[in-house]
Parts: structure tokens; C-alpha cells; sequence
């Protein structure tokens, strides 16, 4: 059981004291903009390697998949079919 009753206004008061501006509904924005920001990126690259196992598997060269979809050769190597 807790000792000290919760209260949001206390609470509230030591994130604007510690530099937390915009308050419980600044905070969620800020985190529903990231978490949309990082879904984006991870769809993007998603794209662009399923786009790049789709080339190399009709044949593409490398070097080709390569300029198409922006991903190092590396990665591309270890994405060919039966390698």
C-alpha cells in the first residue's frame, strides 16, 4: 500500500521545476511524434529491402540494386538468394 497519497498537480509541478515543458499532454505529443517518426523510417527501410530481395531475386546485379534502393553493399550480399 502506498504511504503518500499521489497527486497529479505535485507531480505535474516537478516536471515543469526539472525543465518539462508543456506538460503531461506536451510529453505525449512529443512521444506520439517520435513513435509516428520511427514507424516511418522502419516502414521506409522495410521498403527498400523488400524492394532489394525482389531485384536480386530476377537477377538484378548488385551494383544496381544498389543504386536503386540506397543500401550498402554489405547488406545486399548477405541478402542474395542462396548465399
Amino acid at each position: 500500500m502506498l504511504t503518500q497519497e499521489w497527486n497529479m498537480d505535485k507531480a505535474l509541478a516537478v516536471r515543469y521545476e526539472e525543465g518539462w515543458e508543456g506538460g503531461w499532454e506536451g510529453g505525449l505529443e512529443r512521444g506520439l511524434e517520435q513513435g509516428l517518426e520511427q514507424g516511418l523510417e522502419q516502414g521506409l527501410e522495410r521498403g527498400r529491402e523488400t524492394a532489394a530481395l525482389n531485384a536480386l531475386a530476377e537477377g538484378l546485379p548488385l551494383e544496381i540494386v544498389q543504386k536503386i534502393t540506397g543500401l550498402d553493399m554489405e547488406t545486399l550480399a548477405g541478402m542474395r538468394p542462396g548465399v
